[in-house]
């Protein structure tokens, strides 16, 4: 307990591992967050799901908070709905509904109202209708109220089990708007002469009839927006959130495991070839010296490619691969020197068995050292998972940063202008990679003697 809380008031001294510890604290608080805000299942459901669990997103919209640095206010994306169900992902306004039964079926009105006060016309406009009855459709007419009090006929339809109706594909309705695409015609302002929103309060109204008594109609209208969410979307329409949130346990497990399994294994291994020594000790030395010259990169590539790209087996192969490196000398460098120590003489002389030896005497003297390194070599591994992610060998079930990036890059984001879908992967990257270092060099400062004091 003494030399933790001596080693929290060295680190204390250094202002960069403050800030490193309160980052890491930080990721670790969102990662935690992230776990049973969205439970790995339903993270898994939404990331492979596409465009049939994220139809109310828009396409590769940016992130909202744009608004915060642009001139203009983009729009963000209104959803109403007919039908009070809580919507994890989207805030959600309700539909006024009033139905009034008749003689069989019933005539029922929903209300749909919203204030747009953006400087830019939204993306795209869409209804979501759905209806049951056993042998009569449902009919439904759809107008359009605009804050100046203009009243624009939209459409008159029947109404399938589930179908949907987008304005921007209605040919009718471009031609009343005099050849103006829906989102212009809709919205502009028709006393300016070039097309800009008029701000206020729209309003839609659908009246329909049913003619069974046990029909319903429900509606949901989606105008999408140029902006969406706090991280914005992709080409799928899927919410960069998920990846961005899942990411980070993702990194800071895979980086953690890679990092604490090849260090602790290179020392106890280290350790046992210097005590044993002899034909054992030289075996380990010939692996490692083999080791060294392996195309570390190349192999994982490899595996990934013919093999697997599942995030166990490139953590078990990441692993394997870097237990014997450059840290077998070191280690074995140290330890020689630790074995010919009067108190290890003594601890034979008692009888103490090698095992014992090995694991109570060696390897502690060494552990203040081991520290730093694990730490330090955390963000090396994190960028390896998403290097490989990058090139296309990342796990295809988990959403992490680095298959953003690599959508990203497929799918042209930085050609097309959406910087904000490679920005906020790689910024998170360097942020991790930033506090690790951070503290692993506070920390190096600490247990190192040779630094102590610099």
């Amino acid at each position: 307990m003494k030399t933790l809380q001596r080693t929290f008031n060295d680190l204390a001294r250094y202002p960069s591992a403050i800030a490193g510890l309160f980052i890491i604290f930080l990721l670790v608080a969102a990662g935690v967050y992230s776990m049973f805000a969205i439970p790995y299942s339903e993270a898994i459901r939404l990331w492979r799901g596409g465009e049939d669990v994220w139809y109310q997103n828009p396409k590769n919209a940016a992130p909202a908070w744009f608004n915060y640095f642009t001139e203009k206010k983009l729009p963000q994306t209104i959803l109403i709905s007919s039908v009070d169900e809580e919507n994890p992902v989207l805030e959600k306004g309700l539909a006024e509904r009033v139905a009034t039964p008749r003689e069989s079926g019933a005539d029922v009105t929903l209300t749909y109202t919203f204030e747009y006060l953006y400087d830019e016309f939204p993306k795209d406009l869409i209804f979501y209708l759905d209806s049951t009855f056993a042998e009569k459709l449902p009919f439904v007419a759809i107008r359009w109220y605009t804050p100046d009090g203009r009243e624009i006929r939209i459409t008159d339809t029947s109404v399938q089990l589930s179908q949907t109706y987008r304005f921007l594909q209605d040919e009718k309705l471009i031609r009343r708007l005099g050849g103006v695409s829906p989102e212009i015609g809709l919205l502009a302002d028709p006393n300016s002469e070039t097309p800009i929103p008029l701000k206020g309060t729209y309003k839609i109204v659908l009246e329909g009839i049913t003619f069974e008594d046990a029909s319903t109609l429900d509606a949901e209208f989606v105008l999408h927006g140029q902006l969406h969410g706090w991280a914005g979307t992709d080409h799928l329409r899927r919410d960069l959130t998920i990846p961005l949130l899942w990411g980070i346990p993702v990194a800071l497990a895979f980086g953690l495991a890679a990092s604490l399994g090849t260090g602790v294994l290179t020392m106890i291994i280290s350790a046992i070839g210097v005590w044993y020594g002899g034909w054992l000790d030289e075996l380990i030395q010939r692996i490692t010296e083999i080791n060294i010259v392996l195309p570390f990169l190349s192999i994982l590539i490899m595996v990934g490619t013919f093999y697997s790209r599942s995030i166990w087996v490139i953590l078990g192969v990441t692993i394997a691969l870097s237990i014997f490196t450059g840290g077998i000398k070191s280690y074995r460098a140290i330890f020689m020197q630790v074995r010919e120590s009067t108190y290890i003489e003594a601890a034979r002389a008692y009888g103490a068995s090698d095992a014992r030896i090995i694991f109570v005497y060696l390897i502690p003297r060494i552990i203040p050292l081991l520290i730093p390194a694990l730490v330090s070599g955390i963000p090396s591994f994190v960028f390896l998972e998403a290097s490989l992610a990058v090139l296309g060998l990342g796990d295809p079930v988990l959403p992490t940063w680095g298959k953003i990036i690599n959508d990203a890059q497929f799918n042209g984001a930085l050609y097309n202008g959406m910087y904000y879908w490679i920005l906020q992967p790689a910024v998170l990257l360097m942020i991790t990679g930033l506090a690790f270092a951070m503290l692993g060099f506070s920390l190096d400062r600490i247990f190192n003697p040779r630094l102590r004091g610099v």
